[in-house]
């Protein structure tokens, strides 16, 4: 890798690796600014770009102004979304005191939401669906990939999730999002258990369907490690914080535990529609949307990506060792 490429990198991960592991010195960093700072700092997401496009000579002022904007976009978007949000509670709560105050019955749902803990306080609203949609359709159809070199096409996710990032918990600051990567041994445990639930079920259904084919062999501790932990940070850790981070706890805020694991599990099958073939991969999408039901569960058991991450992982670099 050039030096252009390697300071790209380093700027890429920068923000990933600030808020997986200082995300209240990050963010309070962030809140310190003054606000149209705030807003437009995000645009140096651009600079990566440039980097790695001068260098491989495929430079485009276009992608630069997108690269530039979109985060800057997400940023402003997702700034409003916040001030709504606190908007809509503060009439909420005016609401409910008025109720009280006219003898009206309070149910507990009032008294949680007064304490902070209602499951349903804040649900978000249209600017965060927008930004979910937008950063899962670019990521999933690739429509900025043709930006990039085709070997180094990974900058283009990782800088859609560090603009996903910056506005979700620097700018939204939405919480129970559980985007940490100091792991506990308690992350590993729930999501070690939701793996050896999930791959009985994905072998029966996997194998039965012609999707899965065993191969026998042992590439390593050192390969099995590698790929893991490759699995782990670039793949597991950027879905599981779309998916169940911010979309599964957005939607949790709306419909409930429930129905919002059952439509996160069926929208993250259906992100793998393309995957491993120009059709529709109705086998793939069918044992993702089941993976994302036991990953989701690790997420919401203690509200962790790391917990729910550990499972993508190691189911990926199973299937991706003796199962493919």
């Amino acid at each position: 890798m050039n030096p252009a490429n390697s300071i790209a990198a380093l700027l890429t991960l920068l923000p990933f690796l600030g808020v997986a592991f200082f995300p209240e010195a990050t963010s309070g960093w962030v809140r310190r600014l003054p606000v149209w700072t705030q807003v437009l700092l995000p645009a140096g997401l651009s600079v990566p770009y440039a980097l790695v496009a001068c260098g491989a000579g495929v430079f485009r002022w276009g992608w630069f102004a997108l690269y530039a904007a979109l985060p800057v976009a997400i940023a402003a978007l997702l700034r409003e979304a916040r001030r709504a949000g606190a908007a809509a509670d503060t009439e909420r709560l005016e609401s409910m005191g008025s109720a009280e105050r006219m003898g009206i019955r309070k149910y507990p749902r009032m008294e949680s939401a007064r304490a902070g803990g209602d499951a349903h306080e804040n649900p978000g609203n249209w600017r965060d669906f927008l930004v979910l949609g937008a950063l899962g359709l670019a990521v999933d159809l690739r429509w900025f990939e043709g930006a990039w070199p085709a070997h180094l096409a990974i900058f283009n996710k990782m800088l859609l999730l560090d603009a996903g990032i910056y506005g979700f918990i620097a700018m939204r600051q939405l919480d129970g999002v559980g985007f940490g990567l100091r792991l506990r041994l308690r992350d590993a445990g729930i999501g070690l258990r939701e793996v050896c639930f999930y791959m009985p079920i994905a072998l029966a259904v996997g194998l039965g369907l012609g999707f899965l084919h065993l191969h026998w062999g042992w590439p390593g501790l050192g390969p099995i490690a590698g790929a893991w932990a490759f699995t782990f940070f670039f793949i597991a850790v950027p879905e599981e914080l779309f998916f169940r981070g911010w979309m599964q706890n957005l939607l949790e805020r709306r419909m409930g535990r429930t129905p919002a694991l059952l439509v996160t599990a069926v929208l993250f099958g259906l992100s793998h529609f393309n995957k491993r073939t120009v059709f529709f991969n109705w086998r793939y999408v069918l044992l993702a949307a089941m993976a994302g039901v036991f990953y989701g569960r690790a997420w919401r058991g203690d509200r962790r990506v790391g917990a729910s991450a550990i499972s993508h992982a190691t189911v990926d670099t199973i299937w991706s060792l003796w199962l493919r």
